[in-house]
């Protein structure tokens, strides 16, 4: 029985600390509109529906200050920068789910 409980509190303990892609989409959504279907600014791509590797591919380049995408480097530099490779991750397939 114990460690069928301590099973499931390390089950819980790792599900909390697993990027929640929602919470995190909730900075994006004001540009990007709620289901990623605005252009920001009017300069960017419709995110929404997404491939996640093209989203973590360009999240990871702005965070690195490599990317430019519709000179929107800088700004999207400052709203990626505190994000982890984990959050990356969870959030390119979250945008990728909205359709």
């Amino acid at each position: 029985m114990k460690k069928v409980t301590l099973a499931l509190m390390l089950a819980g303990a790792a599900s909390l600390a697993m990027a929640d892609g929602a919470a995190l989409f909730k900075k994006c959504a004001g540009c990007h509109g709620a289901k990623g279907e605005k252009k920001a600014l009017g300069k960017s791509a419709v995110i929404g529906g997404m491939d996640v590797a093209t989203l973590v591919e360009d999240l990871k380049g702005y965070k690195a200050g490599k990317t430019n995408k519709h000179g929107m480097g800088m700004m999207m530099k400052s709203q990626v920068a505190s994000l982890s490779d984990a959050d990356i991750q969870a959030l390119a397939e979250y945008i990728h789910g909205l359709k």
